[in-house]
């Protein structure tokens, strides 16, 4: 254990959560407003201090009781700037980078870590990013970003995402980007054999040899828009070149005498992301596969925090 503290907020179902204690951070707060996954945190590690007073709300919790915490980390919401939505920036009601700002200034952390997709580093938001920079670096930080593909670190699918991190400049200066991993990671049918052959399906062989790449980026959706499913129609088609049927989420593997594409259960999705298989999520399925596709995996997370921590003790 490296004796590192974190506050995480917008914790999810816990991806970037795990990969922090795998590095050796100790959180101190987990703030979630989403009822679920707060359920799905207390489930798997019910000594954690999960917030469950109004401050659950990112916007009404304060950082002030938690000042000199080594870490503030988050995966603030994607919608304001993926590029599968609207892209409203900082016009978008879900933006929440300015309160992790605010929480920046109330905690005053040794290090920042903050997660969001591809599309933060479109041409369109280059105010907004500079912005960021300009008002970490008034709180005394050095500031930097890079897109990192999930599939360079050991999981199983390609799931770029962007990831921030502001330090002090003493710790900023020991810090470097984790190298990725020299071998491939599994193929989807190497990885989910074992689940696919749960219920002794005759077709699994043959499904794991079809099953010959990475996924596709997995996509968590909204409560605003229909039940669990892969990703659009794009997503789908990718999904059907490796045998699997996109178009939903199976309660269960394939029957032994099951014939077609089978569909993934929210186990296999979440053995996709790089949950360890005994992290449970709670919830019917949509609910708790919307939790296991949001999430950041947790080998991305671990491989960053590992490097911060070693930044933060002085390697």
């Amino acid at each position: 254990m490296s004796g590192l503290t974190t506050i995480e907020i917008c914790a999810g179902a816990g991806g970037q959560a795990l990969g922090l204690e795998q590095a050796g951070f100790e959180p101190v707060a987990l703030v979630e407003i989403d009822k679920a996954c707060r359920q799905t945190l207390r489930y798997n590690r019910p000594i954690w201090n999960i917030i469950e007073s109004e401050q659950a709300d990112v916007r009404l919790f304060k950082g002030n009781a938690y000042k000199g915490v080594d870490l503030l980390a988050g995966g603030v919401p994607c919608p304001p700037f993926s590029q599968a939505g609207k892209q409203l920036g900082h016009a978008d009601e879900r933006d929440l980078f300015p309160e992790a700002i605010r929480l920046v200034k109330e905690s005053k952390p040794r290090a920042v870590m903050l997660e969001n997709v591809r599309g933060f580093l479109d041409r369109r938001f280059d105010t907004y990013r500079a912005n960021l920079r300009k008002q970490l670096e008034d709180l005394g930080y050095m500031v930097d970003w890079r897109l990192l593909n999930a599939s360079d670190f050991a999981v199983s699918q390609l799931r770029p995402r962007v990831v921030i991190i502001a330090l002090r400049p003493e710790n900023f200066r020991k810090f470097s980007w984790p190298m990725p991993c020299k071998t491939a990671p599994p193929t989807v049918g190497e990885l989910l054999h074992s689940q696919m052959s749960q219920n002794g399906w005759y077709g699994v062989g043959k499904w794991k040899e079809a099953a010959n790449d990475i996924a596709p980026t997995i996509v968590g959706g909204s409560k605003k828009h229909g039940g669990p499913d892969l990703g659009p129609t794009r997503a789908k088609r990718a999904w059907a070149k490796l045998g699997v049927d996109g178009r939903g989420i199976a309660y269960e593997p394939p029957k032994a005498d099951f014939v077609g594409m089978p569909r993934l259960t929210v186990k296999m999705v979440a053995k996709l992301q790089g949950f360890p298989e005994d992290w449970h999520f709670v919830g019917n399925k949509t609910p708790a596969y919307r939790q296991v596709g949001n999430a950041f995996p947790p080998p991305v997370a671990a491989a960053v925090a590992r490097q911060l921590a070693l930044s933060l003790n002085g390697r």
